[in-house]
């Protein structure tokens, strides 16, 4: 038995009949090959460059052209390497100290524990400058110091919540990325 394609002997488990061969992938090899007919055989290397090209011609079909991202998965399927990868080694950056920082600010100022503790903050400070110490406190009603913490905490936590927000953005992507490629 031998390969119509390279005509070389090829053994029984290394054969592929053209009739077991998918229509669209034996269409390309006919495109190469005329003379082929289905009761020929195909070695299975000679079956994987087809279908390699069968994928990329699908790929390049539905985007129009090849994008960068389809070129590494067509480049995979061609030389037989793994897709999938530990996502975390690859997104994994050294953390500097402010990222780190704007991690724990993000993480808290999120939770619940300082809604509720700030929250009884703004309590304590209301009752102590308004009732103990009858509205001559440091703060008297309306409490414009206490309006004026507010704004700065809001006007620092906000650009630090979102330095963090846009790191794990940076993450999403490259996991969007990586399940595009094993899809």
């Amino acid at each position: 038995m031998k390969c119509f394609v390279t005509q070389k002997p090829i053994n029984r488990y290394e054969a592929v009949k053209g009739k077991e061969i998918q229509q669209e992938i034996f269409k390309l090899i006919q495109q190469d090959y005329p003379a082929i007919t289905e009761e020929d055989y195909v070695s299975i290397k000679v079956l994987n460059k087809y279908r390699r090209q069968f994928f990329a011609n699908l790929i390049s079909q539905e985007k129009g052209e090849m994008e960068k991202l389809d070129q590494d998965v067509v480049e995979a399927i061609r030389d037989n390497s793994i897709l999938s990868e530990n996502i975390k080694e690859n997104t994994s950056k050294p953390l500097t100290t402010g990222d780190r920082i704007a991690d724990k600010v993000a993480s808290f100022g999120g939770s619940w524990t300082f809604i509720i503790s700030f929250f009884i903050f703004l309590l304590a400070w209301m009752f102590l400058n308004f009732w103990m110490l009858h509205n001559k406190g440091f703060d008297p009603y309306p409490f414009i110091l206490l309006n004026l913490i507010l704004s700065c905490l809001a006007a620092i936590q906000a650009p630090i919540i979102m330095m963090s927000q846009n790191r794990q953005e940076d993450k999403d992507r490259d996991r969007a990325e990586h399940d595009y490629k094993i899809n």
